[in-house]
């Protein structure tokens, strides 16, 4: 069930991408609900095959959201104060950090690093993804710009090609939400209007992101 508004710690929007592990988004949803968090989903276009729509909507209390809406509509979801990308597959990954933004999952991403907003993205990609030269200088450039990527052996083990799904069960969804915590103890969330001068430094924004990442381990 959301969060009673006394309670709200603020509006986490969950992105969903094309993957096995999308099957348990809800799982993410009940641990950020039970911190407080009013979530919201959106998903990739791909990912829709994988959730159930309709079981996320009555979760959250809200649509779950994959296409553009018209300009001059209403948006039906609040603004977001934090983002959690997971599971973000390589496609995600890479066309995020390349500045593509050709779904709705994309162009809130690719906007949210220019508002500054704390985001998250746990991947879920196979060991000969990961050898591609494109997926590490994605994952570098992600960080550089301030999104935390939890990648590596110390947060989930790659796995061999056509094996994802006997692997959904070790996806650790609340090491997103950890992660944010971190973020939150050493800088509160802020809208980009809410932010001091010198603060959307960029070398100041790497030089916290390799401190989280160190920390991390």
């Amino acid at each position: 069930m959301p969060p009673e508004p006394e309670t709200l710690r603020g509006v986490l929007y969950l992105i969903v991408c094309g993957a096995p592990p999308a099957r348990d988004a809800n799982r993410l949803i009940q641990l950020a609900q039970a911190e407080g968090w009013e979530v919201c989903v959106i998903a990739t276009p791909s990912a829709r095959s994988f959730i159930d729509a309709p079981a996320l909507e009555t979760a959250t209390g809200h649509p779950v959201r994959s296409q553009y809406k018209q300009p001059d509509a209403a948006d039906v979801l609040p603004p977001p104060d934090a983002i959690v990308v997971a599971p973000a597959t390589f496609n995600t990954i890479n066309k995020w950090a390349a500045g593509i933004s050709d779904t709705l999952a994309l162009g809130l991403l690719t906007e949210a690093i220019g508002k500054r907003l704390p985001m998250v993205a746990l991947p879920f990609i196979n060991a000969a993804q990961a050898e591609h030269p494109a997926f590490q200088g994605s994952v570098d450039r992600l960080r550089a710009a301030g999104v935390q990527i939890l990648y590596g052996p110390d947060v989930l083990e790659l796995h061999e090609p056509g094996t994802g799904s006997q692997r959904v069960a070790l996806f650790p969804w609340q090491l997103t939400l950890e992660a944010l915590n971190a973020n939150q103890a050493r800088r509160p969330f802020r809208r980009l209007d809410h932010k001091p001068s010198g603060e959307t430094d960029l070398a100041s924004i790497t030089r916290a992101q390799h401190r989280l990442d160190r920390e991390a381990r």
